[in-house]
């Protein structure tokens, strides 16, 4: 199985950049982030016509997410307050269409637009640590379902120096600061490992690339688009890549795919043996 994610910074701008990615690509799974659309028009009928179902939650101009599927998607779960119904900090923070998560094949896959938080200084900032503060609790949460997860998206953080061009002139800042690498940190906990870090060990491949001051020319970029995977899925991963040429497109977003492959559903026991006989 392909699971894949993409802020496409308006799904609707960019919709023939992603409908022929699709069709070029076919993954089983596409997580959009920053959709920016409310529910009502979101171009469900574009995608259906490749073969995918959707899953939305969407707002007029900003945020939102949405899970493309080619395989059934069932249980889906909107916000925060979907596993935290009594947590007064987790409603609050559902009213921006930042969570979604749904079952396919067995696998809960759930697609996160982490708030970027603008700056230090700043009261989205404040914001932003506690959304990861939320998260933390919502993962406790889910971990109790006993599914196995992919966790995935727009994370707007660089966890270490090897995921940003300039880390001396850029650490500590915001996407960059202890502040927020540590809050993930805690949220990942020993059960969540980046999946594209399983295969890549370098510095230099990147996601996202700021339209501002030439980025996407000159290669200054960072790492904010992750993949993580559960102890059961890290065993099953075979591969993780970012889609870096669609960053070159007319017109494109600031930032790229990213791609994980997993041997999912795992083999049956007896599996091997059958088609040896066969």
């Amino acid at each position: 199985m392909r699971i894949a994610t993409w802020n496409v910074n308006s799904v609707r701008t960019r919709l023939e950049q992603v409908t022929a990615w699709l069709a070029a690509q076919q993954p089983e799974v596409l997580c959009l982030q920053e959709t920016k659309v409310s529910d009502e028009l979101f171009p469900q009928a574009a995608f259906e016509a490749l073969g995918y179902q959707c899953a939305i939650s969407g707002q007029k101009a900003y945020n939102g997410v949405a899970i493309l599927s080619r395989l059934p998607i069932e249980a889906v779960q909107i916000g925060f307050d979907a596993l935290l119904p009594d947590d007064a900090e987790s409603c609050r923070l559902s009213e921006q269409k930042r969570v979604i998560s749904a079952r396919i094949e067995g696998l809960r896959v759930l697609d996160l637009y982490v708030p970027n938080g603008s700056s230090l200084t700043s009261e989205k900032y404040t914001y932003k640590l506690a959304w990861l503060s939320c998260l933390q609790r919502y993962l406790a949460v889910q971990e109790q379902q006993g599914e196995p997860l992919v966790m995935l998206g727009d994370f707007n953080i660089a966890l270490e120096a090897r995921d940003i061009h300039d880390p001396e002139r850029l650490n500590g800042g915001i996407m960059a600061s202890d502040a927020e690498r540590s809050a993930l940190r805690q949220a990942l906990g020993d059960r969540l490992s980046d999946g594209f870090r399983m295969f890549e060990a370098d510095s230099g491949h990147w996601s996202w690339w700021d339209y501002r001051s030439g980025a996407w020319d000159t290669g200054r970029g960072w790492r904010i688009d992750h993949i993580y995977l559960d102890d059961v899925l890290q065993e099953l991963a075979t591969g993780c890549v970012i889609h870096k040429d669609q960053r070159g497109n007319l017109q494109p977003s600031d930032h790229a795919p990213v791609v994980v492959s997993i041997a999912w559903p795992p083999a049956e026991e007896g599996d091997d043996e059958e088609a040896d006989l066969g």
